[in-house]
């Protein structure tokens, strides 16, 4: 009897069209500040080679048109950022950032971060990851699609270095509860607020974030610390209550 072949489960939609001004950002600047993200085990990337430097990496998962993305890079010119997304208009949105505000920090990859974290970016090789306003799946049929569960955990974690911080932010009530006990549960990784954390003043406000406090809803940033002794690279602001 054939094996039967189990669906994928997507944590994200494939959606947008790209304006031609986007279109031109990708076509002229996708060949050097672009990543494909592979669907099956790849060599890993090379960040050196990547960014043409050795430098802390920080993972952004989800970056919408990429304005906030650009912003936090503009400000931290001492780490490099790997920005993941599969929204073509914003990809070239945020190349077109790139390029006009002359991010040599910045990459773009198109794909699925599971894929990226799973078969491109090895264990202990990330200073942070980012995950703002991820889709929350509302539907409760489609809670499984949410990246962060305790299924994607232990993978996310074993990403970052000894130190390094991953930080999330939602305005879903119900999803942050989830992620905050997901992320809670894993002896590895240290809530130093012991709960949500302030918003720190490096995360710009996005238009996700202005739509859902316009509709009245609570934003709850998580930051969380892997266990080690590591602190370099960490801007200030990852580094408060850490200790």
């Amino acid at each position: 009897m054939r094996e039967r072949r189990m669906a994928r489960v997507r944590t994200f939609t494939m959606r947008g069209r790209l304006s031609e001004t986007n279109a031109a950002a990708v076509a002229d600047h996708w060949p050097a500040y672009g990543v494909d993200v592979a669907e099956a085990p790849a060599p890993p990337l090379d960040p050196a080679a990547l960014f043409g430097r050795t430098a802390p990496l920080v993972l952004e998962i989800g970056f919408g048109m990429g304005t906030a993305t650009a912003a936090m890079a503009s400000a931290d010119r001492d780490r490099d950022y790997l920005a993941t997304d599969v929204h073509v208009p914003g990809i070239g949105n945020l190349l077109r950032l790139v390029v006009d505000v002359g991010l040599t920090n910045v990459r773009v990859a198109r794909g699925d971060a599971l894929d990226l974290l799973r078969h491109q970016l090895p264990p202990d090789s990330l200073d942070a990851i980012h995950l703002y306003f991820p889709d929350p799946w509302p539907k409760s049929r489609h809670h499984r699609r949410r990246l962060v569960q305790p299924a994607h955990v232990p993978l996310l974690r074993s990403r970052l270095r000894p130190g390094g911080t991953l930080h999330m932010a939602t305005d879903w009530a119900d999803y942050a509860d989830a992620a905050l006990a997901a992320l809670t549960a894993d002896p590895e990784l240290v809530n130093p607020y012991g709960g949500w954390a302030p918003r720190p003043e490096h995360r710009p406000v996005t238009k996700f974030e202005r739509r859902g406090l316009h509709a009245g809803r609570t934003v709850r940033d998580l930051i969380l610390r892997r266990r080690g002794a590591g602190q370099h690279g960490e801007p200030a602001a990852d580094r408060a209550g850490a200790a």
